[in-house]
């Protein structure tokens, strides 16, 4: 299971004499024959076999999913294990977790509001005490039937090894509390602790999560050393900077110190927006506009701090982070080898029943019988087959039997369903001109055109009123392109057929905006009628049918992404934000996790800090007392901590750091001097370390995408199958595979299975 404990930790166990197996076959605990036992008493003949085969395959199918072995591997708990591992009950959690997370947007404070201005907002409809506590609770029963399978399966006795378990009983232990609570309170209370600790159930339900959490823990410390300089450095240039614009007191002769240096707290904060060069070159204006020397201290400020010490720590974070990366897929790796050498060990000591005692190896007819039951992707199943019949009539060893399953690296590559057959020549001439890429290169300079022309009347009439505009030549434009759209796919449906024009991405999009399309221009045509001069469609409303099919005539301009694999630069910036999509999963779970828990946590602190301005929120009130660049002045009314939907808003404004010192003084009026500490976690959090893991795992993509070695991997066999690897062999070429001792170790510490031989 995913919540077992490290494969790679743990103490390993002395190896006498007398218990190590014959063969590279796991030691016994007592004579007899070959036996596998699991929680129940000892099985039929039959029913014996069917159970090892079960065992295996639920072994091959944790080597698939890179779970742990242990758990109990008596039938009943088989069948429990790959029921709660189905995709169903996962499928099930999951809603569950993506529900109660979502509640946040309507409990109070609701998020349901059109705006989160202060000025504007309205009241914000309030749902009734007990309907989203009625969705919680469900969601709670849920959660203890997951927890309650898990501990299960691992054993009562591995439970209390396992923090992760311990920690989701706590979780929710103080989540039900919570909830009685508030009923208690008929859900009036103002601290719901139960809200800050939903994020844990998405993180405990994936393993690279847990292990990209893992990765950042072990890296802050390798950050440390980096961030005391930096501290050092930003006190350093503090203390200097109070020296150098602290000597006049006169605020009319002084802005610099009035602005930015007026006590030690603001020295602080204005330096630290430096770091950031957000306030660059505000924060230096007055002091330089006295004298050029000033602007030395500000540069050479900027030259450490930002060119040197946040690069240098983008470089460590890379570094350490790698590395640990690299742990963590090294110990995946152990987890796939351990799962299949536990299969065949499994087979392997069913065959030395049946055949000799001193035989280690799997029958090809007991592998299959076993790969029958394995739940996986049918074309890797199929080439498994393929590599296992190579071996019929021998028996396969263990450096063979994990050999076939190397076939779990690789994805295959879709095949396109073959061309229709027309008899006559002229047809298949037809055929041939229109499913040629010329075609496809004729099409994309016709969407070139239709681009050119929508920008060129944008253009046109961008200084002209609705009333003044002629869309006559437009009109006629559209009409003219749409037919082409059309007939383009009508052509390709004929040279490719209904299943070939499909199995490519790029015809699904082009026919369904042509569809789309053409829905709309047919729609303008019975609204509008045919073009003609004067005419004007657009009057007739604020977002017309003519309007809607020239904004989604935009999207022709996707047309000319299919062009990138024939840029070899561009191809490998496609492929490198492609991979990213499928590894950032986990990162962007984490991400989640802290926005969800940053997002609660300044609900709390300031919800309803920021009151509507006086004056009958009127604009003129506050563009002309506010002074230039505040919070006023620049109107950031909408950016505040009363829902949770303008929290995530707020919290994603300041991780972009621009203009980020705008709220910090902001929230330092309007709540407390000690808000500073939130943004300033914040922003060590968010920007600092996750956009520098961010950073990481996008140098690690593209340079593996640089070196394009063992992308394309054909199969051994006479029908032989195009495959390319997977995005998780990017260290591959630098992992240890595991020794056939350490394999045989772990297997021997297994709580719930013993084979004796």
């Amino acid at each position: 299971m995913e919540e077992s404990e490290p494969l790679l930790s743990g103490a390993r166990r002395p190896r006498g004499s007398g218990s190590g197996p014959p063969d590279g076959a796991l030691g016994g605990r007592g004579p007899g024959p070959a036996r596998s036992y699991g929680a129940g008493a000892e099985p039929g003949a039959d029913a014996h076999r069917e159970l090892c085969i079960s065992q295996a395959a639920v072994f091959i199918e944790d080597a698939i999913q890179y779970r742990s072995i242990y758990h109990r591997m008596d039938s009943t708990s088989l069948t429990l294990y790959r029921w709660h591992y189905s995709r169903i009950c996962q499928g099930i959690l999951s809603f569950t977790i993506f529900l109660i997370l979502s509640l946040a947007f309507i409990e109070i404070p609701s998020s349901l509001t059109v705006t989160s201005d202060v000025r504007y907002r309205q009241a914000p409809w309030e749902p009734p005490c007990g309907l989203t506590e009625s969705i919680e609770a469900l969601c709670f029963l849920v959660f203890i039937a997951d927890v309650s399978m898990k501990s299960y399966l691992i054993g009562w006795k591995e439970f209390p090894k396992n923090p992760w378990l311990l920690a989701y009983i706590v979780v929710l232990v103080v989540s039900v509390a919570d909830w009685t609570v508030s009923l208690s309170f008929a859900c009036r209370e103002t601290l719901r602790i139960r809200r800050a600790l939903r994020p844990f159930f998405l993180l405990q339900n994936s393993s690279m999560m847990k292990k990209t959490l893992k990765c950042i823990k072990r890296t802050l410390p390798e950050m440390a050393s980096v961030a005391l300089l930096l501290v050092v450095h930003l006190c350093l240039f503090t203390m200097l900077g109070m020296l150098l614009f602290m000597r006049e007191k006169d605020d009319q002769k002084d802005q610099e110190r009035r602005l930015y240096f007026r006590n030690l707290p603001e020295s602080l904060t204005s330096l630290l927006v430096l770091l950031t060069t957000a306030n660059n070159p505000d924060v230096m204006i007055p002091a330089y506009s006295k004298h050029r020397a000033y602007s030395i201290f500000f540069i050479v400020f900027t030259v450490i701090g930002s060119l040197f010490l946040m690069n240098l720590l983008t470089a460590i974070i890379y570094n350490q982070f790698r590395g640990y990366l690299m742990e963590a897929i090294q110990s995946s790796l152990f987890r796939r080898r351990l799962g299949i050498r536990a299969a065949f060990q499994v087979l392997c000591s069913l065959e030395g029943a049946e055949i000799h005692p001193l035989v280690v190896g799997v029958k090809p007819e007991t592998f299959l019988q076993m790969m029958q039951k394995v739940n996986m992707k049918l074309y890797r199943k199929e080439a498994i087959v393929q590599a296992v019949g190579a071996h019929a009539g021998g028996l396969l060893s263990a450096d063979q039997f994990q050999g076939v399953f190397n076939e779990l690296d690789r994805d295959a590559v879709k095949e396109r369903p073959p061309r229709p057959e027309y008899r006559s020549a002229l047809l298949r001439r037809a055929q041939s001109l229109f499913g040629h890429r010329y075609f496809d290169y004729l099409g994309n300079l016709v969407a070139f055109g239709n681009i050119v022309s929508i920008c060129m009347f944008l253009v046109m009439d961008a200084d002209r009123l609705p009333g003044e505009r002629d869309d006559f030549v437009l009109g006629v434009l559209n009409y003219f392109f749409i037919l082409y759209y059309v007939l383009e796919m009508l052509l390709k449906v004929f040279a490719l057929g209904p299943r070939g024009y499909c199995s490519f991405f790029s015809n699904v999009f082009d026919g369904s905006l042509t569809v789309v399309l053409l829905v709309l221009e047919i729609s303008t045509l019975a609204v509008y009628g045919f073009p003609h001069p004067g005419w004007k469609p657009e009057m007739l409303g604020i977002l017309s049918l003519w309007d809607m099919a020239r904004l989604v005539n935009m999207f022709i301009v996707f047309r000319f992404l299919r062009i990138i694999p024939n840029v070899k630069l561009m191809s490998l910036v496609a492929g490198t934000l492609l991979d990213l999509v499928k590894n950032m999963r986990a990162f962007a779970g984490i991400l989640v996790v802290v926005y969800y828990s940053f997002a609660i946590i300044g609900i709390g602190l300031f919800r309803g800090a920021l009151g509507a301005p006086p004056g009958n929120h009127s604009l003129v009130y506050a563009n002309s007392t506010a002074p230039c660049g505040t919070f006023e002045q620049l109107e950031y009314w909408s950016n505040n901590f009363d829902d949770f939907a303008a929290a995530l808003v707020t919290l994603w404004n300041v991780m972009v750091v621009n203009n980020w010192q705008v709220f910090l003084d902001a929230y330092t009026r309007y709540s407390s001097p000690w808000s500073k500490l939130y943004f300033v976690a914040w922003w060590l959090v968010s920007s600092v370390i996750w956009m520098n893991l961010f950073v990481a795992v996008i140098l690690e993509n593209f340079i593996h995408k640089w070196d394009r070695r063992g992308q394309q991997q054909p199969v051994p066999g006479a029908c032989q199958v195009p495959y390319q690897m997977t995005v998780e062999l990017m260290f591959r070429d630098v992992l240890e595979e595991p020794t056939e001792e350490e394999l045989v170790e772990k297997l021997t510490q297994h709580p719930h299975l013993h084979l004796c031989r």
